[in-house]
């Protein structure tokens, strides 16, 4: 049995939030599966094996909102380790290998961020000697904040002069930038909007609309939705066909529950219908998601693999021109900590790529909250190592994702995630766009960037997270997403 204890402080940071997210992690960077508890100012996290690990945890930062830092490697024979202290050397290594990275690259990096990074460096250097774990404490965190300013600068002159190489001669990035419309249509001021801002829409295709009554097809809403982009000069994407959660799969289809076969064989039918339908009228397919998490209809992991196998050979038969491509959201795989997973997300995609099957693409999907079904909140400098991770099979990527502007309940929403409370705002929300956006467009890899959510106002996955509220009113994101199109994209 391995155990890992870290001390807060102060322990009013010790917070309920912070042991339900808490967890450990390797050097190959999947989480292992722990329990976690408070025990007095102590964070408790127990697992199976004993051995070296990384801890990861919200910790809020001053001018930072709340993001989810990771210590370096420890060993938890030395502890009880410091947390303030271990999240500052882990962020300030985090930056320092960065920053020696890009340099090597031919990044110019600017005096003001060398200095952050110097005054990260000496301020921990301060925390770790101190005696008094108070004053370490304080340090500390003046450490993370000096760390944090200065990688948020790292990353924006990255991007900044990644994207002005792309930009080279006066061409315009080939790169798409996407909107869900949602599963109803689109009212005239939403609709009026949309294409300053994107410019591919995705039709989701749901399952649960579409097929609502076994064996009986509805596609008027799917086939207006076309209509709509080609007359606007939009490129479509269709899809996820198949969408592993309770709000897109129909009601009837759980009837049949433990029955692979004839789930397998519903999904068939649905899938070569659809695209049947469509061949020729759509860009690009997204053939499953959220595979690689889902928790429903008893499948077996093995299952879920060959439903995903299936789907993309369905697609290939009835539409064998045009790319697919298949999503994973949770990248980061926070779920494992918490139940037992064989796939990993990384792993489930490397079966399908070694298999052959002609996969274009691979899609991450990232929807920034919480529990259940969120996926932590990263600085900008994590979310690059992330998704450069991800380039190791050599495909294109594409990044779908969205970001919550409010805290609190949401009728609407299926997944009620729990956020900070103070946290997300529509300011904070816009300020997340305007950070990571032009970051994956400096990743010459990343073909896609999709924003998953349009509006609060009609059934969605995450509470807030909506670029128009529910009122039909525009949150500032959108103006950001329609300049940075404005100033990079075709």
């Amino acid at each position: 049995m391995g155990l890992m204890r870290f001390i807060v402080t102060p322990p009013e940071r010790l917070t309920d939030e912070m042991v339900g997210h808490a967890y450990l992690s390797g050097i190959d960077r999947l989480a292992w599966q722990v329990r976690a508890r408070a025990d007095g100012d102590q964070l408790v996290l127990e697992r199976s094996v004993s051995d070296t690990g990384n801890l990861h945890v919200p910790w809020e930062v001053e001018g930072h909102g709340r993001p989810t830092l990771s210590t370096a490697c420890l060993n938890e024979e030395f502890g009880p380790h410091h947390l303030p202290l271990e999240l500052a050397r882990g962020t300030v290594g985090q930056l320092r290998n960065q920053l020696a990275e890009w340099r090597v690259a031919g990044l110019d990096v600017a005096k003001k961020i060398t200095e952050k990074e110097a005054e990260a460096t000496a301020l921990l250097g301060r925390a770790a000697t101190s005696q008094d774990r108070r004053v370490s404490g304080d340090l500390a965190q003046q450490a993370l904040r000096a760390a944090l300013d200065a990688a948020d600068l790292l990353t924006a002159t990255y991007a900044d002069q990644a994207a002005a190489v792309r930009l080279r001669g006066g061409a315009k990035l080939p790169t798409v930038l996407g909107g869900d419309l949602g599963i109803s249509l689109l009212d005239d001021r939403t609709a009026g909007q949309f294409p300053t801002c994107f410019n591919m829409a995705v039709m989701p295709l749901c399952w649960r609309e579409v097929e609502a009554t076994e064996g009986s097809y509805y596609w008027t809403v799917c086939d207006k939705q076309i209509e709509w982009c080609r007359s606007h000069n939009l490129k479509v994407c269709g899809g996820p066909l198949l969408k592993l959660d309770a709000r897109s799969l129909p009601d009837w289809l759980f009837l049949w529950e433990g029955d692979f076969e004839n789930v397998l064989s519903f999904v068939s039918d649905f899938i070569t219908a659809a695209v049947q339908r469509y061949r020729g009228k759509v860009d690009l397919w997204v053939c499953s998601s959220r595979m690689n998490s889902a928790d429903l209809l008893s499948l077996s992991e093995q299952e879920k693999l060959r439903l995903a196998a299936r789907s993309i050979e369905l697609i290939r038969a009835a539409d064998p021109d045009t790319p697919v491509v298949i999503s994973f959201d949770q990248p980061w795989a926070e779920y494992m900590s918490r139940r037992q997973i064989d796939f990993p997300p990384l792993h489930f995609a490397d079966a399908l790529v070694r298999a052959g099957l002609g996969i274009s693409g691979l899609m991450l999907e990232i929807n920034v909250g919480g529990a259940p079904g969120g996926t932590l909140p990263r600085i900008p400098l994590e979310l690059g190592r992330q998704v450069d991770h991800w380039s190791i099979f050599g495909l294109p990527l594409l990044v779908s994702f969205s970001a919550p502007s409010a805290d609190g309940d949401d009728p609407s929403a299926d997944r009620q995630t729990r956020h900070a409370s103070g946290i997300w705002t529509p300011q904070s929300q816009q300020a997340w766009a305007a950070r990571n956006v032009p970051l994956l467009l400096a990743k010459p890899y990343v073909e896609a960037i999709f924003w998953n959510q349009l509006r609060d106002a009609e059934p969605h996955d995450f509470p807030h997270a909506g670029l128009f509220d529910a009122d039909g009113n525009a949150k500032p994101a959108l103006q950001t997403l329609a300049s940075i199109r404005q100033t990079y994209l075709k």
